[in-house]
């Protein structure tokens, strides 16, 4: 009965977390796991975008931290680096600290890859993968988040993924708006199937370096941020 409280407690924990501004995409999902994935444009350059998504503390939601602190997160970029938060004491207390994921790949101005289980899937035995592309457009940059998730939990995956899915959305939303605002790309249903379907091909023959899938973003302009400044 404890644990089944606990995980209770956990799965209103993701709820909550989940309140914000997001765009939900999750990509697939089944028994042992799930992917979600969000894009956004900006108008900075892909070494703007790098340089700001090193510092975590000016983008990354206090909502979604150990500490309730934004200012104590900090991110070694490096392979094998960390994304991590430092636990103030209480009373002049001992210093804690929390590994939110581990740095798996940079490449800068163009990638970067961390493997982590965020929030309350750290207590799971889950793997995170989450993979951040930058591609420069015409107007500034394109950047794409996929994270996913695979292996045994307590939570139901219907449940969680959702909730995940807004929570990493609006990170996004933070660090664009960390950038001199934008929104998510809104992707235009009414645009001729095959001409999208150029532009992926295209891009991705130009850029494979890069996930083919960041090209969708090459084809769609930038909306302004309406909850913007």
């Amino acid at each position: 009965m404890k644990h089944k409280s606990s995980l209770a407690a956990a799965l209103l924990s993701l709820a909550a977390l989940a309140a914000g501004p997001a765009q939900a995409k999750v990509i697939d999902q089944s028994d042992i796991g799930f992917t979600v994935a969000h894009t956004a444009q900006v108008a900075a350059s892909p070494e703007d975008v790098w340089k700001m998504l090193r510092l975590p503390d000016k983008w990354w939601s206090k909502d979604h931290s150990w500490s309730g602190d934004a200012a104590n997160f900090w991110l070694d970029s490096q392979a094998g680096g960390c994304f991590c938060e430092k636990l103030p004491g209480e009373a002049g207390g001992a210093m804690g600290s929390v590994q939110h994921a581990r740095i798996i790949f940079a490449k800068p101005n163009e990638l970067m890859r961390l493997s982590g289980a965020f929030g309350p899937l750290q207590g799971e035995a889950v793997t995170g993968t989450l993979t951040i592309q930058i591609k420069k457009t015409p107007t500034g940059s394109a950047i794409r988040f996929d994270y996913v998730v695979g292996g045994y939990m307590r939570f139901k995956v219907a449940d969680v993924a959702p909730a995940v899915d807004k929570v990493l959305g609006e990170q996004l939303v933070g660090l664009a708006r960390a950038l001199g605002g934008s929104l998510p790309v809104a992707h235009d249903d009414d645009k001729d199937d095959e001409a999208k379907a150029g532009v992926k091909e295209g891009a991705a023959k130009e850029d494979s370096g890069l996930d083919a899938a960041v090209a969708d973003l090459v084809g769609d302009k930038p909306k302004d941020d309406p909850e913007g400044d």
